[in-house]
C-alpha cells in the first residue's frame, strides 16, 4: 500500500505548469547522442539596432582585452541565428551574435556564436574550432576536427533576454494529453493496491466539502513550516545531518502523494456523480467509471485552454480557470486526506442504526440461524 503512495507520488507536481510554461519550438530532428559543453552566463547584448556593428566592435573589443583573443572582427559577424544546410560546403569563420548556429553542411574553418550556441548536428563537419561565447557547443552526431569549448565572457550580465517561444496549440494538447494517461495510469495502480485507502478518502470528502477544504488550506500553510522543523530537529545530532537531504525527499514524495490521492478521490468522486451505471454490476468497475470521467471533467478545462493557445486573452483565461478548478480539488483532496489520515481512518458516511432484521430475530426458524428458536419475553402489565 505504501509503495503504490509513493508511486502516486510523482503524479501532481506540476500541473499548473501548463500555464504558459516555457519551451523552444523544435526546428531540426530529434537528437541522438549528444555531447553538451558547458552553458554558460549571457553576454551583454549591445545597445541599438542588431546591425550597430560599432557597438558590437566595442563589446568584442572589451572581451579580447579580457583574454578572448579568437573572437574575430565585428564585420565577420551576422546578428541572428544562421543554419548550415545540409550538403553545402561554406568558408569560415562563421561568426553569429545573439544568435546560435545550426551545422548541417560542412564548414572549412572555425565556427563562434556570442550569446548563442553552436549545434553540430549529425553528418555535419567542422574542419576548425567550435567556440561558444557566453552558450555552448552541442556535437550531436556531427564532427569538429578542432577544438570544442563553450567559455564564460567576462562582464556584466545582459539586461536584455532573448525572448522564448511559448508553446504552440499542438505541443500543449499533447502535454495534457499525457498528464491525462499518467494520472489514469497512477489511478488504476491505486484501485488495484490501494482501493481501501482512496474509499477511505472519499468517505471524507462525503461527510463535507467545506470542512476538508479549510484542513487542505491549513495543510498547505504549515508544509513549510513543518518542513523547516524537521530540519531543524535533523540537524541537532550528527547523523540527523546527514540524513536531512534524505528526509527532504521523502517530505515532499509524501506531500505529493497525499495531493495525489486527494484529486484522483475527488476525481473519482465527482466523476462517480455524472457517470451512469449501465453496463456494470461490480462496484470497483463503477469507481473506475467514475475515475475516467472526473479526470476528463478537471482535464478538459486544461484541453480547452490548450486549444486557445494561439489567443493570448482568451487562453490566458481558460488557465486561469483550470489553474482555479484543479487548485480547489487538489486542496480539498489534500484535507480529505489528512482527516483520514492517508484513507486509513475508515468508517460509513452515516451511523448505523437498529434494523428491522434485528428486532425480529427471534422469530428466525431453526434451520435458517442454526439456533434453537426462542420465545420472545412479554412482560405482563400489572
Amino acid at each position: 500500500m505504501r509503495a503504490s503512495l509513493a508511486f502516486a507520488a510523482l503524479a501532481l507536481g506540476s500541473i499548473p505548469a501548463l500555464a504558459q510554461a516555457p519551451a523552444k519550438a523544435a526546428t531540426t530532428p530529434a537528437p541522438r547522442a549528444v555531447q553538451v559543453q558547458q552553458t554558460t552566463p549571457a553576454l551583454a547584448a549591445p545597445t541599438g539596432p542588431e546591425a550597430d556593428t560599432a557597438g558590437l566592435s566595442a563589446q568584442i573589443a572589451k572581451q579580447r582585452a579580457a583574454g578572448a583573443k579568437f573572437i574575430p572582427n565585428a564585420d565577420n559577424f551576422t546578428f541572428g541565428s544562421r543554419t548550415i544546410a545540409a550538403g553545402t560546403t561554406v568558408d569560415g569563420p562563421i561568426a553569429v551574435a545573439r544568435g546560435d548556429v545550426d551545422v548541417y553542411g560542412t564548414v572549412n574553418g572555425d565556427v563562434i556564436a556570442i550569446d548563442g550556441n553552436v549545434h553540430v548536428h549529425r553528418g555535419a563537419r567542422v574542419t576548425g574550432d567550435a567556440w561558444a561565447a557566453a552558450g555552448s557547443v552541442v556535437i550531436d552526431g556531427g564532427t569538429v576536427e578542432g577544438r570544442k569549448q563553450a567559455i564564460a565572457i567576462s562582464g556584466p550580465a545582459s539586461a536584455v533576454s532573448r525572448p522564448r517561444t511559448p508553446l504552440s496549440t499542438w505541443e500543449a494538447v499533447k502535454l495534457v494529453v499525457g498528464w491525462f494517461a499518467l494520472l489514469a495510469i497512477i489511478g488504476l495502480g491505486v484501485m488495484i493496491f490501494a482501493e481501501g485507502n482512496i474509499d477511505g478518502v472519499v468517505v471524507a470528502l462525503e461527510r463535507g466539502f467545506a470542512r476538508a477544504f479549510w484542513i487542505g488550506v491549513a495543510g498547505q500553510v504549515i508544509a513549510l513550516p513543518v518542513l523547516f522543523a524537521l530540519v531543524l530537529g535533523l540537524a541537532i545530532t550528527v547523523i540527523g545531518v546527514l540524513l536531512i537531504p534524505f528526509a527532504i525527499v521523502a517530505y515532499v514524495i509524501a506531500c505529493a502523494g497525499l495531493v495525489t490521492l486527494g484529486f484522483l478521490a475527488v476525481a473519482r468522486l465527482t466523476g462517480g456523480a455524472i457517470a451512469s451505471e449501465r453496463g456494470t454490476t461490480s462496484a470497483r468497475g463503477l469507481h473506475l467509471r467514475g475515475l475516467i470521467f472526473g479526470l476528463i471533467l478537471y482535464l478538459g478545462l486544461w484541453m480547452v485552454a490548450a486549444v486557445f493557445t494561439w489567443s493570448p486573452i482568451f487562453g490566458a483565461v481558460l488557465r486561469a480557470l483550470a489553474i482555479a478548478l484543479t487548485w480547489v480539488a487538489a486542496t480539498v483532496g489534500l484535507g480529505a486526506t489528512l482527516t483520514s489520515r492517508a484513507g486509513t481512518k475508515r468508517g460509513a458516511s452515516g451511523t448505523k442504526g437498529p434494523s428491522a432484521t434485528d428486532d425480529l430475530s427471534w422469530q428466525t426458524p431453526t434451520p435458517v440461524s442454526g439456533v434453537a428458536a426462542a420465545t420472545r419475553r412479554v412482560v405482563a402489565a400489572k
